[in-house]
C-alpha cells in the first residue's frame, strides 16, 4: 500500500497551544507542522494551499452581541475571509465545521459567493447521531466548503444545499439557503426537545415537513403525548390517508387525543399528507419519513429502529382534483374525488380551511363497470346536520303541496338536491353571494335548476329585505351558511345573520306554521349563548340539538309556542317520516347515511 505524502500545516494565534502541540506530536507525527500565526494577518505567499480548515476560528472571531465592538469584530472576520482567499490555490477549498448560528451564516453567505467562490453547505448527520448517542442531545452540524473557483462571472452565485444524505441540490439565492438552514435547526430544536421532555403539559406540538426545493409543506406533523401508561416507554407514528385528515378525530386537537387514548401509546407522531403533493403508496411514505419519525421518539425507548405505522388501513387513498378555482368570496377553492370506506365521494374545500369539508356527495355504485363511480348518489347527506335540517323542514311542509322554502347558503348544493329528490312538489329557493358556488353546484355537484330548484345569486339579507317587499312567504328558511370572518369565533352563520333586526325580518317572511332553521357553529359558549337569547327574542319557542362529536348545533325556531315535549314528539315524527318518504322516493342511501334508529333514541334523550 502506498503511503500519501502529508503536507499539513496548523496555525493557532497562542504561542502556548502552539508549544503542547509540538511537545505532543514530535514523535508520533514528525511531519506536521505547528506555527504560531495570527489567521488575519498570516505570513504565507499567495496561492499557497489546496485546503484551508477551519477548527473553530471563524466561531471565535465572531460577535454574538450588540455592542460597539461588533463593527471592529466583523471588519476582523473580513480581513480572515480575506486571507483565506489569498492564501488558496485556485480551485482550493475553504472547510469549516459548525453549528451555523444565525449571525455566522450571514457573514459566510454575505462574503464567499459573491467572491468568486463556490459556496456548498452539507448536514453532517453521522457528527449528530454520534452525539446524541454520547450526550443524549444534538444540535445541527454543518460542513461548509466554498471552493475559490478559477474563473467564475461576476453576477454568477452558486450556491449548493444537502440536508439528507443524497446528492447536493442547487439553491437559487443566499435567502433561500438561509431559510432552509434556519428551518432545519428549528426542526432539530423541537426533535431534541421531544426527544428529552414529556410533552403532556402542551398538549401537542404541530409543524411541518417541506422537501428541499419546495415552497409548500409535504406533510403536517402533530406530536401528541400523555402520562406514561406501561414502564417502557411506547411510540407509534399514524398516517392519516388522504382525504381523513378533514375528520374530526385528525382536525381538532380533542380528536387527535382521543386517537393517541385509542392507540394505547405514550407518544404519538401522526402525520397528514397535505393535498398539494402526489404520495405513491403508504410502503413510500413510510420510507420517507422514517428518519423523521426515528427522530421524533423519545429518549430512551427500545427498539428505535422497529417503531409501529399505524393507519386506518392498508393504504394512503387516492385524491383526485377535478377542478380548481379561485372565488372572489372565498378565495382559491378545489373540487376533488376522494376514495374511503369502499366508496367514492367528491367534495368542495375551500383552502382558506383546508381541514373543513364545505361540501360533500357520495357516488352511486355500479354494476356497470363502465359507468362506476359517474353518478351522484342524492340520497347520502355526508353532512350530519343536513339530517337534522332536512327533518326540520319535513315539521312543516305538506308533501302533496307545492310549498316553499328558502335556504341561504348553497356550497356544492348537497342539501338542496336531497330536498328536490325527496319531496317532489317542494318549491326551493337557494340564496348564494357568490356565483362560483353555483357553477360548482351544476357542474360537479350535479344541481339541477327547473321551475322547483331555483338559485338567486344575491347577498341573503338583502334578498330577506327584498322578499319582505315582495310579500313573500315561506313554510321553512334555513341558514346555512358559513363565515369568512375567522377572528369572530363562530364559524357559521355570519354575526350580522343573527342582528336582532334581522331575525325580525325572518320571522316576517314564516307562515304561521313556519320554522326557522339555525346551523350554529361555534366554540364560544358566550357567543352561542348570545345566539340563543336573540333567537329567543324573535320567536314564540326553539329548540337545540347539538351533534355529537361536531361542533354544529341545529336551533329550531318556531312562531307558535312548543314545550320541550311538543318538540320531541314532532321532530320523532318527523324523522319517521322523513326517513319512509325517501324510501319511497328510492333514496335508500339516507338511511345507510345516518342511523335513523340511534337518532330517534337520541331525541327520546334529548327531550
Amino acid at each position: 500500500m502506498k503511503l500519501i505524502d502529508r503536507n499539513i500545516t496548523n496555525i493557532d494565534i497562542s504561542h502556548i497551544v502552539i508549544k503542547q502541540m509540538q511537545d505532543i506530536n514530535n514523535a508520533k507525527r514528525p511531519d506536521l507542522v505547528f506555527e504560531h500565526m495570527d489567521a488575519t494577518q498570516m505570513t504565507y505567499p499567495d496561492e499557497k494551499f489546496d485546503i484551508v480548515l477551519d477548527k473553530g476560528t471563524l466561531d471565535a472571531l465572531m460577535p454574538d452581541n450588540e455592542q460597539a465592538a461588533v463593527l471592529k469584530q466583523l471588519r476582523t472576520v473580513e480581513k480572515y475571509f480575506e486571507e483565506i482567499k489569498r492564501v488558496l490555490r485556485h480551485g482550493g477549498k475553504y472547510m469549516c465545521v459548525s453549528l451555523l448560528q444565525e449571525h455566522i451564516l450571514k457573514e459566510l453567505l454575505s462574503y464567499f459567493p459573491t467572491s468568486g467562490f463556490m459556496f456548498n453547505i452539507s448536514r453532517c448527520h453521522q457528527v449528530e447521531a454520534k452525539a446524541r448517542m454520547e450526550e443524549g442531545i444534538s444540535y445541527p452540524v454543518f460542513m461548509v466548503i466554498a471552493t475559490k473557483a478559477t474563473q467564475l462571472p461576476k453576477d454568477l452565485i452558486l450556491l449548493e444545499l444537502a440536508l439528507t444524505d443524497d446528492t447536493p441540490e442547487r439553491v437559487s439565492s443566499t435567502n433561500d439557503m438561509m431559510s432552509a438552514i434556519l428551518c432545519a435547526q428549528q426542526s432539530a430544536m423541537i426533535c431534541s426537545s421531544l426527544r428529552n421532555k414529556n410533552t403532556t403539559k402542551v398538549g401537542e406540538i404541530i409543524f411541518d415537513l417541506y422537501r428541499p426545493k419546495e415552497k409548500l409543506p409535504r406533510y403536517t406533523v402533530c406530536v401528541l403525548e400523555q402520562p406514561r401508561i406501561r414502564k417502557a416507554k411506547t411510540y407509534a407514528a399514524f398516517i392519516v390517508p388522504q382525504g381523513r385528515e378533514m375528520d374530526w378525530l385528525f382536525c381538532t386537537k380533542e380528536g387527535r387525543l382521543q386517537v393517541l387514548d385509542n392507540t394505547g401509546r405514550e407518544r404519538l407522531a401522526i402525520f397528514i399528507l397535505n393535498r398539494e403533493h402526489k404520495f405513491e403508496s403508504l410502503d413510500a411514505v413510510q420510507a420517507e419519513l422514517a428518519e423523521c419519525v426515528r427522530n421524533l421518539a423519545p429518549a430512551g425507548l427500545c427498539g428505535v429502529s422497529d417503531i409501529p405505522y399505524l393507519s386506518l388501513g392498508p393504504d394512503i387513498a387516492v385524491r383526485s382534483v377535478c377542478y380548481e378555482g379561485d372565488s372572489i368570496m372565498s378565495g382559491p377553492f378545489v373540487v376533488e374525488d376522494i376514495k374511503k370506506d369502499g366508496h367514492k365521494f367528491r367534495r368542495l374545500v375551500f383552502l382558506s380551511n383546508p381541514y373543513v369539508i364545505q361540501s360533500e356527495m357520495r357516488f352511486m355504485k355500479s354494476k356497470n363497470v363502465h359507468k362506476k363511480g359517474k353518478k351522484l348518489d342524492f340520497g347520502f347527506l355526508a353532512c350530519e346536520h343536513h339530517v337534522y335540517m332536512s327533518a326540520g323542514v319535513n315539521t312543516v311542509i305538506d308533501i302533496n303541496e307545492p310549498d316553499e322554502i328558502m335556504i341561504i347558503g348553497l356550497g356544492g348544493g348537497g342539501l338542496c338536491s336531497f330536498l328536490h329528490h325527496c319531496f317532489p312538489k317542494l318549491k326551493i329557493t337557494a340564496v348564494e353571494i357568490d356565483d362560483a358556488m353555483l357553477e360548482v353546484a351544476t357542474k360537479y355537484f350535479n344541481l339541477i335548476l327547473d321551475d322547483r330548484m331555483k338559485v338567486e345569486i344575491a347577498d341573503g339579507i338583502e334578498f330577506i329585505r327584498y322578499s319582505i317587499r315582495c310579500k313573500k312567504k315561506y313554510k321553512a328558511i334555513l341558514f346555512d351558511i358559513d363565515n369568512k370572518d375567522t377572528t369572530v369565533g363562530m364559524s357559521c352563520p355570519p354575526r350580522e345573520f343573527l342582528d336582532s333586526t334581522q331575525l325580525e325580518a325572518v320571522a316576517n317572511l314564516l307562515t304561521e306554521d313556519g320554522i326557522f332553521i339555525l346551523n350554529l357553529v361555534s366554540r364560544d359558549l358566550d357567543l352561542k349563548n348570545k345566539a340563543k337569547r336573540a333567537l329567543r327574542l324573535a320567536f314564540q319557542s326553539i329548540t337545540c340539538y347539538a351533534i355529537q362529536g361536531e361542533v354544529n348545533e341545529i336551533i329550531m325556531c318556531s312562531l307558535e309556542k312548543k314545550d320541550k315535549k311538543e318538540w320531541g314528539d314532532i321532530l320523532k315524527l318527523a324523522v319517521a317520516n322523513l326517513n319512509k318518504q325517501a324510501a319511497a322516493r328510492k333514496l335508500s342511501s339516507f338511511e345507510e347515511a345516518f342511523d335513523v334508529s340511534a337518532l330517534l333514541e337520541s331525541l327520546s334523550k334529548e327531550f
